[in-house]
């Protein structure tokens, strides 16, 4: 278990001081009265700190490489707090990186929402970070923005002024926070990872034959849940370049993107580990469906779809044709982009427990179409697998093995420690 600096971690809070001075106080007596030691960062523009603050708004605009005063004259709130970002993102990094921060706090509505965001995205997974926000885990907030481990918390009542409601939030994100940096374990990885994708044993079910056999070779496998937040985790790792190899084999969040589900990882999903080079073995799992919200009515172009409650939250509906086609090409769009060793297996069977023969989703025209898109929009060097089996099959799963043993043996992927 990683251990925090010293004895008492050290908290940063980020917060407009010169609007939140009272909350920010009373974060700082929450969380030393937790045993931790409270660092402030004003991440305020106009006005000025009532209260003594560690790193000041012009600390901030250095570390963006400008000033306060050149961030106020842009005149524009957007433009200077995009800027503000930037500044207060480099130099947060810049204190994680020297030992002098152990968690992270950041509180606020929109604009400090929008700025916590970068912040957080700069710090890598296993330092805790917890933002207190009017806006927490709103559609609003992009998918493409949300940290790894990031942990929100709603501020109830908290849009001015200190009251009983918001006072239980902060100090809730107070314990949070140094909770986490006490017992937080940070990844090791003393050995190499393998980041792999699915719906669970219910639709897509390779990994109960993948995990232990990626684990026989040396790896830890990472397994992302594609329902928007497990596909978005997965590409900033592997943009990041922390994972030794991607077995991506549920595309699902592709196609809900491209087709408007809010079940999405963002528009550049699929596109994380290509850039940074990471050698990617992908399959189609779960593309002849569209994700929705179980609760909210069927969108009217749904309407007379066949459809599928999976639980009162999530639901889905049959792709139809020209979306299935619409989606390969899409796919191999984005591969056609990699720069790194990239695999495509399809599997000619099915690609869902559920588009099986007497499944809900049986389509064979369907998935030939796909297929046959497949086969015309991928172009080398992305290797094109066509297998005879349904993507739960053991053979499916024997032959990503073989993808990876070989890439091992061509020195394209990292062997595993034994």
């Amino acid at each position: 278990m990683n251990e925090p600096t010293g004895d008492a971690p050290i908290i940063l809070v980020l917060g407009t001081a010169d609007t939140k001075a009272d909350e920010i106080s009373f974060i700082k007596e929450c969380l030393e009265a937790g045993g931790a030691k409270a660092s402030i960062m004003d991440v305020g523009v106009l006005g000025e700190a009532p209260m003594a603050v560690d790193f000041s708004k012009h600390d901030v605009a250095r570390a963006a490489g400008t000033t306060n005063q050149a961030i106020a004259a842009l005149g524009d709130e957007n433009l200077a707090m995009a800027k503000t970002a930037e500044g207060a993102a480099a130099l947060t990094l810049e204190l994680h990186q020297s030992g002098r921060v152990d968690g992270l706090l950041a509180l606020g509505g929109t604009m400090a929402t929008d700025l916590a965001l970068d912040v957080t995205s700069a710090l890598p997974l296993g330092v805790p970070k917890v933002v207190v926000s009017t806006v927490a885990f709103s559609p609003l907030l992009p998918p493409e923005r949300l940290a790894p481990d990031l942990m929100m918390v709603l501020w109830a009542g908290g849009l001015y002024g200190l009251n009983s409601l918001c006072r239980s939030s902060l100090s809730q994100a107070c314990g949070a926070v140094v909770g986490a940096a006490r017992l937080v374990q940070r990844p090791q990885q003393q050995k190499p990872i393998v980041g792999m994708t699915s719906l669970g044993k219910t639709s897509l079910s390779y990994m109960v034959h993948l995990k232990p056999e990626l684990e026989a070779r040396g790896y830890e496998v990472a397994v992302f849940h594609t329902t928007g937040m497990g596909g978005r985790a997965m590409e900033t790792l592997a943009a990041r370049g922390e994972l030794a190899a991607v077995m991506d084999f549920s595309l699902v969040e592709v196609s809900n993107h491209l087709n408007g589900s809010l079940v999405s990882a963002g528009s550049d999903r699929l596109e994380g580990a290509g850039r940074a080079g990471v050698p990617q073995i992908v399959a189609p799992g779960g593309v002849t469906l569209i994700d929705m919200q179980a609760w909210a009515p069927m969108p009217e172009r749904f309407q007379g779809r066949e459809f599928h409650a999976h639980n009162r939250l999530i639901a889905c509906a049959i792709m139809e044709e020209n979306e299935k086609r619409a989606a390969a090409r899409a796919i191999a769009a984005k591969l056609g982009q990699a720069i790194g060793p990239t695999a495509f297996i399809m599997p000619l069977k099915g690609i869902d427990e559920w588009d099986k023969p007497g499944g809900p989703f049986h389509d064979p025209g369907g998935l030939a179409a796909f297929t046959n898109e497949m086969r015309n929009a991928l172009e080398p060097p992305v290797e094109l697998i066509e297998l005879d089996a349904h993507i739960n099959d053991r053979a499916f799963a024997d032959r990503a093995l073989a993808v990876l043993d070989r890439w091992v043996e061509e020195g394209l992927v990292v062997q595993g420690e034994r």
